[in-house]
């Protein structure tokens, strides 16, 4: 029995002291075909590696930088790209929802559904999914103090909802830069729900790039073994076959020809790490205000 509950996606376990998952893809969905070539290299790469793989992308970014920034094929197009993968790959997909309209057709689809870091604190939004019987992720605000999650967990938990986890993805750290502070990890997981570790965004730039955001890709390994050793029950990482080509994003996703190496050190961190991360915080979880 794990720190934390164990939350069941499909033969994916995250949670309750079971081995990291980790949840990739590209950004946005940029064709049927895209996805399901991508979605195979990604399969054939977490069975070599032996982690369990929730596939990722978006059907729509509602919070691009810029009004003439890509943004995806939208819900029909996407939600049909995410059910082709799921069926012809056997895996559990994952995208976001940024509306309490879109919150019906998705769950019709996906395994889980998402809540953009923005909006995790959108009453309506976070029942109406929990509501659906699947599994939500919330992405916590970059304004979101660790120990201020549970309020998200309650309102999840009072809906209904089959399983909480809780990403983290960086804090605003004055213009267009984040920082991770690892203490938010065990901080969250001590609320006992899984935690993930979004370490592409929390590396990215927002507004970085002037009409887009930026991103430092360098750092990932950095950031992940952190996260392994601080402890997490699952990573969202956001791949693509050409970043630098990709329509966004880019520059904080990670070429899947890296994921390889970098899963071998996430499960080799994880491991060395296990015995203390399991362990509950010594003191207390919500720390006093200033």
């Amino acid at each position: 029995m794990g720190l934390t509950r164990e939350v069941a996606v499909g033969p994916v376990r995250i949670g309750g002291g079971q081995p990291i998952a980790l949840i990739a893809g590209p950004c946005v969905v940029e064709g049927e075909d895209h996805l399901l070539r991508t979605g195979e290299a990604l399969r054939e790469i977490c069975r070599r590696a032996g982690v369990p793989l929730i596939l990722k992308a978006s059907y729509d970014k509602a919070n691009r930088t810029s009004v003439r920034a890509f943004r995806g094929p939208g819900l029909e197009a996407g939600l049909r790209a995410l059910a082709r993968a799921r069926e012809a790959l056997g895996v559990p997909v994952l995208s976001d929802v940024h509306e309490v309209a879109q919150v019906g057709p998705a769950a019709a689809v996906l395994d889980v559904l998402q809540i953009p870091a923005f909006l995790c604190r959108q009453t309506d939004l976070l029942v109406a999914a929990a509501k659906t019987g699947k599994v939500v992720n919330v992405k916590k605000g970059q304004f979101l103090a660790p120990w201020d999650a549970r309020h998200i967990v309650e309102k999840l938990e009072e809906a209904g909802a089959a399983g909480v986890v809780l990403t983290e993805r960086g804090s605003s750290f004055g213009f267009n830069n984040l920082v991770v502070d690892f203490r938010g990890l065990p901080l969250m997981r001590a609320l006992g729900v899984p935690v993930a570790f979004d370490v592409t965004h929390s590396l990215q730039l927002p507004g970085g790039a002037g009409a887009a955001s930026g991103g430092e890709r360098q750092f990932v390994p950095h950031l992940l073994r952190a996260a392994a050793a601080a402890g997490v029950d699952a990573v969202f990482m956001e791949v693509h076959p050409e970043p630098d080509r990709a329509p966004c994003d880019g520059p904080n996703m990670v070429p899947l020809a890296d994921l390889p190496d970098l899963l071998r050190q996430l499960t080799e961190v994880a491991r060395a790490a296990a015995p203390y991360t399991e362990r509950p915080l010594a003191g207390p979880s919500d720390p006093p205000r200033p």
